[in-house]
């Protein structure tokens, strides 16, 4: 992770991302199906965003933006990212600052 990001600007950048994709394919990204513990993360800045977002137990750390028009119907008109990754790499870049030698 880079450690000039914080948690919050990683997963808004995952967010953006995964936004503007869906939009230069001439989407209209407009829901989020997302998990309880990617909502922790995210949950403080969501409102900022045009999306309707449900809470969706099974998805834990990811979460699934989409074109509700076309959800179910197209393959390629829903993102999933997840923040688990990040979390990862965040604990180990912690345990490494741990380390002394």
């Amino acid at each position: 992770m880079d450690e000039g990001l914080g948690m919050r600007e990683e997963v808004e950048e995952l967010l953006r991302s995964a936004i503007n994709e869906l939009t230069r394919e001439g989407l209209n990204p407009d829901i989020m199906l997302a998990g309880p513990k990617f909502i922790s993360y995210a949950g403080d800045f969501l409102s900022e965003y045009a999306l309707s977002v449900y809470k969706v137990d099974e998805l834990e750390y990811d979460a699934v933006i989409a074109d509700s028009q076309y959800l179910g119907q197209m393959r390629k008109a829903s993102r999933r990212v997840s923040i688990e990754p990040l979390l990862k790499e965040k604990a180990m870049w912690e345990e490494f600052r741990s380390i002394d030698v």
